[in-house]
């Protein structure tokens, strides 16, 4: 190609013509992200590359399913976890760097219903024994699959606490993430569901109508670290940038709390 560029040079000037520019390719670094951190982070991955820094290249799913490929072999460069539970899961394997481990985000965890279902409830006040089998009627309740997906066992040890989990277990969707319980909602599946509240942000197909009181659950804390193996410094830059200034606007915009 190089050759058939140089022999083309003379005529491109002689006619006036821009050659094409064939520059280096932006070093690629695959980051495994939980479901819930796809907008925030599609848009500081773009802002990454829009400086020439590299490309961040994002797999989304539920932070035990992306934990477990890792385990197992899959070439992420950085592990971004919804818990710490997953997180502390490949640390204990040394599946780690050392010392690159940090909480970055906070969260909350709502009570969603499909924004256009005239009979959902205006608003859920969520506390001990809050009739929630009632408010599902015959309709089943949208949440990250319990017994793995960090939404789910939030959820679950929310449900747990309030003294309501036995009536309604029988009647849970679960989803393979966070974003799968939020389509149950969209698409009218579920009446409720049980989300984060940045990914009821997410969507205009749905509504928050009941917040889980922060004592209901453990904290939600979003980990973020370097997968051993993968301590590049192309991978250290992206590091650097999900945990920098520019990202931290971003991280707030889509409603992360900031640790």
């Amino acid at each position: 190609m190089k050759n058939f560029l140089r022999r083309l040079a003379p005529l491109a000037i002689a006619l006036g013509l821009a050659l094409p520019s064939f520059g280096p390719a932006l070093a690629e670094t695959p980051v495994f992200a939980a479901a819930s951190t796809t907008d925030a982070l599609n848009e500081i991955a773009a802002a990454f590359a829009a400086k020439k820094l590299g490309t961040i290249v994002s797999t989304y799913n539920a932070s035990s399913t992306l934990a477990k490929q890792i385990e197992n072999g899959a070439p992420a460069a950085l592990f971004f976890s919804a818990d710490e539970q997953w997180m502390d899961y490949l640390d204990n394997k040394k599946l780690l760097v050392p010392g690159s481990r940090s909480d970055l985000l906070g969260n909350a965890l709502v009570l969603i219903a499909p924004k256009a279902e005239t009979g959902a409830p205006a608003e859920v006040a969520i506390g001990p024994g809050f009739p929630l089998a009632k408010l599902l009627g015959d309709g089943r309740l949208a949440m990250g699959d319990p017994a793995h997906v960090p939404a789910g066992l939030y959820g679950k040890a929310a449900l747990e606490k309030l003294g309501v989990w036995d009536q309604v277990k029988d009647k849970v969707a679960a989803a393979e993430n966070v974003r799968g319980a939020l389509a149950f909602v969209e698409r009218g599946e579920a009446p409720l569901g049980i989300v984060y509240a940045t990914d009821a942000m997410a969507t205009p197909k749905v509504r928050a109508v009941g917040v889980f009181p922060e004592d209901s659950h453990p904290p939600i804390l979003y980990p973020v670290a370097l997968v051993a193996g993968h301590d590049t410094p192309e991978a250290r830059a992206a590091l650097d940038f999900i945990r920098g200034p520019e990202a931290k606007a971003i991280w707030t915009k889509y409603g992360f709390r900031l640790l």
